[in-house]
């Protein structure tokens, strides 16, 4: 029998399954992210800038594009409860915070490497940001200083804090995900989660799983209290390269180089809905407060024609008459 959750979900994405486009960038979109508001949307590129939109009612507006970085803008999150800044990650050896109100950098600081994942811990205080070198640096959100950098002897591909900020988590070359002490930074733990490469990890709103993608194409979904694996979603054929929970935690989104999105029931694993694409997908993120989906994928002009790449944010979700 299917959840009730299931039936509505279903009879909701048959009345809003409607994908738009909005042109953000000239070249590749790598990271796309909610305002904690869900008033806003933010888009970081190949192109070294990021957009910013503001959501009104079935699409999307362009507000802001923020320019400074010198390479590629790989990763970028926002605040937890502000909803007016938001950070990026640059090949550029910098992370750059923003103010929307002022549409100006109020900070960059300089890092060590060529940055490529970053986050915000769920207490505001402290940003993390991972290089191409498996260096950490931990900085305090509000004097920008460098508090603490751990060197992993290992491949490092995504970071995040717990929702209760007392634990980091890693994901690694090796398939394994460590966990840290936070703010102590000393190991407590190391899962074997796949047999191969460990990619993205994220945790759901609620405090109660954690997701993780690896190359083996699988999504494993684990039990934070228990730390053991729940359930896995095979639905993917290539590596499963961004993740991304619902507001409710009921759903989790899950994309690769297929041409869809799959979102799943978390509680049983079904599939909700496949979201189709014409191209492999880079990142997904699910609007903080509705089934409203946004993402990016390579994009090709013109599909055949040419090979210039363009940066668009889609959203899906819309309603159908949109």
């Amino acid at each position: 029998m299917a959840s009730q959750y299931y039936q509505e979900m279903q009879e909701s994405f048959k009345n809003n399954n409607k994908s738009k486009e909005f042109p953000a960038h000239t070249a590749k979109v790598h990271s796309v992210a909610w305002s904690c508001d869900g008033r806003r949307v933010a888009s970081g590129s190949f192109d070294k800038t990021a957009s910013v939109f503001v959501l009104e009612k079935d699409r999307l507006v362009k507000e802001n594009n923020y320019r400074g970085h010198g390479d590629s803008v790989d990763q970028l999150c926002w605040h937890p409860t502000n909803p007016d800044l938001f950070v990026t990650a640059s090949g550029d050896k910098t992370i750059r915070i923003w103010d929307v109100r002022t549409t100006k950098c109020i900070a960059t600081v300089n890092t060590k490497g060529e940055n490529i994942n970053i986050c915000w811990s769920p207490d505001g205080q402290t940003i993390a940001v991972g290089n191409k070198d498996d260096v950490v640096t931990f900085i305090d959100a509000k004097t920008h200083c460098s508090k603490a950098e751990e060197h992993f002897k290992f491949e490092v591909n995504e970071i995040s804090w717990n929702n209760d900020n007392d634990m980091f988590f890693l994901t690694n070359g090796g398939g394994c995900i460590n966990i840290l002490s936070y703010p102590e930074l000393k190991t407590i733990q190391s899962i074997n989660a796949h047999p191969s490469n460990c990619i993205c990890i994220k945790f759901d709103p609620t405090g109660k799983y954690f997701a993780t993608g690896s190359t083996d194409a699988l999504v494993s979904l684990w039990d934070v209290e228990e730390l053991v694996c729940v359930r896995c979603f095979s639905r993917l054929d290539w590596p499963a390269r961004t993740l991304s929970f619902s507001h409710d935690g009921k759903m989790l989104a899950s994309a690769s180089e297929d041409h869809f999105i799959d979102i799943a029931e978390v509680e049983t694993g079904e599939k909700l809905w496949e979201v189709q694409c014409d191209s492999p997908t880079f990142t997904v993120a699910w609007h903080p407060k509705r089934p409203l989906l946004a993402y990016a994928c390579d994009d090709k002009e013109g599909k055949y024609e040419s090979n210039r790449e363009v940066g668009t944010v889609k959203l899906f979700g819309l309603p159908n008459d949109s």
